[in-house]
């Protein structure tokens, strides 16, 4: 049995569906390779806290090694995927080149700015931890110019800033800047600049939060306008030229600071591939999550296009891609004993977006909650879904204090990243 030649599984990105599938996949008789650019696991939904100085990147993160340092039969390998060979089996990668037998495709989703391109120029997404802190980096420097700023317009632009995007990374991007200015910002900076700030929420649809109960979305636009963010429905961003936000009806609005959360789209790899798309640049799978011209080969996440019973994709989000990875790992493991594999069966467990201090709202299980209630959830559930004991207690560590104190702690301006903005250069 020694002498036997173990078939290699490949998975490509260690974000929560890639790793979901490794451990699934762990204890195996199948030699595992999880392949990512970076060496940690990036908890993406607490990204707005590392951008608005809540946390600290690292609090975030955590190595792979260290997550799959107890599966014997999985292995990481740090490097940059170029191209998949799909005939030949082949990734080619700036590390070299290695062959599967299968392949899990969880690469997830980069910043989709429907092709504006001053979004691309100068514009900031929100979808790795460079982008988080050259944002934070960016919020304080204008904080600095404005307050050596003397013409009183050129200051008003410096201080304002704009969220596009109406889902609940821009609710919860621009409740948080908000706070930001509003309690930590006043310690730190005089003539009253801070009272002087705006943050505005451009959402191009007629309300925010269309994936929650419509009277949930209503509460969320009174919670942020309670906190002083202006809520611009049915506006959308035609251009952006570093200075001023272009729109599709009404006056340019001088700023200096864009941060677009209004879409995503599968990673380029993904587009690079030889099979049919969908919608976002989405391979489309079969209900298994195998591709249909080769059947070795599995496509999960932000990457995979597959409709759901209601005729509508699955939404581009870390429960779907997690679940799907327990799909794709229990297929190949039937695969591999001779069983027909089974159709993906999403279970919605709901969709929660915090406002703020205090106050959210959630779908939970079919439950609704909001305010207090649903804040003190959400808390829960992203400290419990943080990967690390450390990691935990810092960031419980750190929101106490924010609570208590109204103070963040990580107001740096760090060196030697893009703090002048432009999605393509991050």
């Amino acid at each position: 049995m020694s002498g036997i030649k173990k078939k290699k599984v490949v998975i490509i990105g260690s974000g929560f569906g890639g790793l979901r599938a490794a451990k699934k996949l762990a204890g195996s008789s199948l030699d595992v390779t999880v392949i990512d650019r970076n060496n940690y696991h990036l908890f993406q939904p607490l990204l707005y806290q590392v951008a608005t100085a809540g946390i600290a990147p690292e609090e975030i993160a955590y190595p792979v090694r260290a997550i799959l340092r107890n599966q014997a039969n999985v292995r990481f390998k740090l490097a940059d995927v170029k191209n998949v060979n799909l005939d030949q089996k082949r990734i080619q990668t700036d590390q070299g080149d290695l062959g599967y037998d299968y392949l899990i495709l969880a690469t997830g989703g980069v910043t989709n700015t429907f092709g504006i391109e001053g979004i691309n120029r100068y514009g900031f997404g929100l979808k790795d931890i460079h982008e988080a802190v050259a944002i934070r980096s960016h919020l304080v420097k204008m904080f600095e110019l404005a307050e050596q700023e003397e013409d009183e317009q050129k200051r008003r632009a410096l201080l304002t800033f704009v969220v596009v995007g109406g889902g609940p990374t821009g609710v919860e991007c621009s409740g948080a800047i908000s706070e930001l200015i509003r309690m930590a910002f006043p310690k730190d900076y005089q003539f009253n600049q801070p009272h002087k700030a705006q943050v505005i929420l451009m959402e191009a649809g007629s309300r925010l939060l269309p994936a929650l109960p419509e009277n949930l979305a209503d509460f969320t636009r009174q919670a942020l306008e309670h906190k002083n963010v202006t809520i611009r429905l049915n506006s959308a961003v035609m251009d952006y030229t570093g200075s001023s936000v272009v729109l599709d009806q009404g006056d340019p609005i001088p700023c200096h600071t864009v941060i677009w959360a209004a879409g995503i789209q599968a990673a380029g790899i993904i587009e690079r591939l030889p099979v049919p798309k969908g919608s976002l640049k989405r391979a489309k799978v079969q209900p298994t999550l195998q591709v249909k011209e080769h059947p070795e080969v599995f496509v999960i996440g932000d990457a995979a296009y597959l409709e759901g019973p209601d005729g509508k994709p699955y939404p581009m989000v870390a429960p779907v891609a997690m679940q799907q990875a327990i799909c794709a790992a229990g297929n190949i493991r039937k695969i591999e004993s001779g069983i027909e594999p089974e159709a993906f069966v999403y279970h919605d467990m709901g969709t929660m977006a915090t406002i703020g201090r205090n106050q959210a709202v959630a779908v939970i299980n079919g439950f609704k909650f909001k305010g207090f209630p649903a804040w003190v959830v959400w808390l829960a559930v992203h400290i419990m879904q943080l990967i690390g004991f450390r990691n935990r207690l810092v960031v419980m560590i750190n929101w106490a204090w924010d609570y208590i104190f109204y103070d963040r702690a990580v107001r740096l301006i760090q060196k030697g990243c893009n703090i002048e903005g432009g999605i393509e250069r991050h």
